[in-house]
């Protein structure tokens, strides 16, 4: 019976890597028009009007008079750059404490400067690591599925894992929760805000070393998620609501600025290790 060489990737999402045909990753294609029209967003930001190209400036005005707007003409470049620092003090309510609170304003900047360029630091490596390893979902815990489907599957009595096994892994980890960063803490610690959900994830085991009755395995999860909105997120009113969001998407979306959306990319190496008579969790 052949044995499972490595490394060997057992399982990549359908969603593929690197999909630039992706629905959060349209980019300049709405007018004025269509973004007030079909999103209702004429009220986007409270510094500036990105259609009229004017800055606002609030005028004091006696109490028996209503308030008003002073409308001043600016740049293009002065609008965006405007918008883009309204961005990032927005974002600081959704990431204030840990060490990925960073992530979101090194991120914005990146769509500011970089132009659509691919983005990966080692804090999000850090982050995605630490999200496996703590995972409570201990029923669908990816790593934990991956160690008892190697403990039930690896040929003991030869030391290797057989080759006709290999569905076995793929099946454990399309039974498991992949990574995402949707828990409580990532509302606030800057995960949830600069990630989220996740698009796409490729999982490799790099090396299985079997020595009597324990297992010791090295997995790379490669995971890959979209800096952009589409329309369902903007049509979604909890989103539309947050300024944030408007302008996020009006930067994205409008045809006068386009900046572009980009891939996520992050990467983390984990060990799993288990013996022939390990307990069932």
């Amino acid at each position: 019976m052949s044995a499972l060489s490595f490394p060997c990737t057992i399982f990549t999402t359908k969603n593929r890597m690197d999909d630039f045909g992706a629905k959060d990753m349209c980019c300049g294609d709405l007018s004025a028009e269509q973004l007030k029209r079909d999103f209702q967003l004429s009220d986007v930001s409270y510094r500036v009007d990105p259609f009229t190209l004017t800055r606002k400036n609030y005028l004091q005005v006696p109490a028996y008079r209503a308030s008003a707007w002073n409308m001043k003409s600016i740049s293009k470049q002065e609008c965006t750059n405007i918008l883009f620092d309204e961005l990032r003090d927005y974002a600081k309510a959704f990431s204030f404490y840990g060490p990925y609170r960073d992530n979101i304003i090194e991120m914005i900047t990146h769509m500011q400067h970089k132009k659509g360029l691919d983005f990966s630091s080692s804090r999000l490596d850090t982050a995605l690591r630490e999200q496996i390893l703590t995972d409570q979902s201990r029923e669908s815990s990816s790593w934990l599925l991956l160690q008892k489907a190697l403990t039930k599957n690896i040929d003991w009595e030869n030391y290797y894992y057989p080759l006709k096994n290999k569905g076995k892994l793929t099946e454990a980890i399309g039974k498991s929760r992949l990574p995402k960063f949707d828990r409580i803490q990532d509302r606030f610690n800057g995960m949830g805000i600069s990630v989220h959900d996740t698009w796409a994830t490729k999982i490799s085991i790099k090396s299985l070393r079997i020595e009597g009755n324990r297992f010791r395995a090295v997995v790379h999860y490669k995971v890959q998620d979209h800096f952009g909105l589409d329309n369902q997120d903007i049509q979604n009113w909890k989103f539309r609501e947050i300024r944030l969001f408007r302008i996020w998407f009006v930067l994205q979306r409008y045809s006068q600025f386009a900046f572009k959306p980009f891939m996520t990319n992050m990467e983390a190496t984990i060990e799993i290790t288990g013996d022939r008579d390990v307990k069932k969790t």
